[in-house]
C-alpha cells in the first residue's frame, strides 16, 4: 500500500505534464497555420542568389556570375552558359563558346561584343546556315577597314583599293556571289590596309610603303614583354614577314615541318577541318599560363585537340598553305604579350 502511494503522484504528475505540453504544440502549430495563410507574394521572403564577379570561377558548383554588370548568367546549366565559355573576349583574346538550343548568332554576337559578322567569318558559316545545339564556334576579334560604297564601286574595287580579299569580304559581310551594292552600304574588309597617310617618292619608296602597310594594320603589339617565355615555334625555316595582324609573324619553311609549342600551356582550339576559318585554314590557338595565347596558322594538319596540356617544344601540327595563305608557312601570333620574334 505504501509503495502504491508513493507512485501515485508520480504518474499523476507525468500526465499533467503530458497535457501541459500537449496544449503548448497544439497552441504553437496553431501559430504557425495561421502566420502561413497569412503570407503572400507580397510579404514573403525573396530569395538570394550567390555573386561572383570573378569570370574565371565560372567552373560550375550552383554561383551566379554578373556579366556586364547588369545581366545574370547561370554557371550551370546546358552547354552554352558561362561555365562553357573557354575565354572571354578581353583585347585582342580568342575565345570558345558553345552553342545551346535557342542561340541565334545575334545573340552570341552580343554577348562577346563582336559583330555577326565576326562569327561568320571565324566559323566559316554558309548563308543559310543555322546554328545546332553543342556546336562549337571560334569568336576571334578581327582588325580591318570600314568602307561606305559610293556610286560606281563594286565589292571587288572596293576589296582590291584596299588589299584584301574577295571571297573573305563577302563572306564576312554575309554577301551573296551575285549580290549588288547600294551606295550608302557600309562593307567590313577584314585584314584590309588603310590608304597610306601620304605619297612616297623617296628611292626606297616600296620598302617604305610595305614596311608602312604592315605597321598601320598591326594590332595587340603594346602588351607586356616575357623575355625568354616563348621558343620559336619551329626549329629552322626563316622569317617571311615581319609584324602583321593582330602581333604576328611568319615563319617559312617545307610543307610538314614540325610546328612546336611556343610554351606550355592548355590548347583551347584545334581547328583541323579544311575550313577557310577567316583566312586561318587549320589552326591551333594555346592558353598559357601568363594570362597570354599563342596562335599557329596554317597547318597541314594538327595533331593537338582542345582540352590537351601542352609542354614547351611539343609538336602540335606540320606546317602548311591552308586558309589563306600564298607559301608553306606558319603564321604566329602572340596574344596578350609582345611577340618576341
Amino acid at each position: 500500500m505504501v509503495l502504491a502511494i508513493l507512485i501515485t503522484p508520480s504518474i499523476s504528475n507525468a500526465g499533467v505534464f503530458s497535457i501541459v505540453s500537449g496544449w503548448f504544440e497544439n497552441t504553437a502549430e496553431a501559430s504557425v497555420n495561421t502566420n502561413n495563410s497569412s503570407l503572400n507574394s507580397q510579404n514573403m521572403a525573396l530569395l538570394k542568389a550567390s555573386i561572383s564577379s570573378n569570370f574565371n570561377s565560372a567552373q560550375g558548383g550552383g554561383e551566379i556570375v554578373i556579366v556586364d554588370d547588369s545581366a545574370l548568367s547561370s554557371e550551370t546549366g546546358p552547354s552554352g552558359t558561362m561555365a562553357n565559355i573557354e575565354e572571354r573576349p578581353n583585347s585582342d583574346k580568342i575565345a570558345t563558346y558553345i552553342v545551346r538550343d535557342g542561340d541565334t548568332l545575334g545573340q552570341i554576337a552580343e554577348m562577346f561584343g563582336v559583330s555577326v559578322g565576326t562569327i561568320i567569318w571565324s566559323n566559316d558559316i554558309k548563308q543559310g546556315d543555322l546554328i545546332k545545339n553543342g556546336q562549337v564556334l571560334s569568336i576571334l576579334p578581327i582588325s580591318g577597314v570600314k568602307h561606305t560604297v559610293s556610286k560606281g564601286e563594286t565589292l571587288a574595287s572596293i576589296v582590291k583599293k584596299y588589299k584584301g580579299d574577295l571571297k573573305e569580304t563577302r563572306q564576312y559581310n554575309n554577301l551573296l556571289e551575285d549580290e549588288t551594292l547600294a551606295i550608302g552600304d557600309e562593307v567590313v574588309i577584314p585584314g584590309g590596309i588603310d590608304a597610306l597617310p601620304a605619297p612616297i617618292t623617296s628611292k626606297s619608296s616600296s620598302l617604305t610603303q610595305s614596311i608602312l602597310r604592315n605597321q598601320i594594320n598591326v594590332r595587340g603589339t603594346s602588351g607586356p614583354e616575357y623575355s625568354g617565355y616563348y621558343i620559336r615555334p619551329l626549329s629552322g625555316g626563316r622569317v617571311s614577314q615581319n609584324l602583321h595582324g593582330y602581333n604576328a609573324i611568319d615563319f617559312a619553311a617545307p610543307i610538314g615541318t614540325p610546328i612546336l609549342a611556343a610554351a606550355s600551356g592548355e590548347v583551347i582550339i584545334s581547328k583541323d577541318n579544311g575550313y577557310w576559318n577567316g583566312g586561318y585554314g587549320n589552326y591551333i590557338v594555346i592558353k598559357h599560363s601568363n594570362g597570354t595565347q599563342t596562335l599557329y596558322a596554317h597547318n597541314s594538319s594538327n595533331i593537338v585537340w582542345s582540352g590537351y596540356h601542352v609542354v614547351q617544344g611539343q609538336v602540335i601540327g606540320y606546317m602548311g598553305s591552308t586558309g589563306r595563305s600564298t607559301g608553306s608557312h606558319v603564321h604566329f601570333e602572340v596574344r596578350g604579350a609582345k611577340n618576341p620574334f
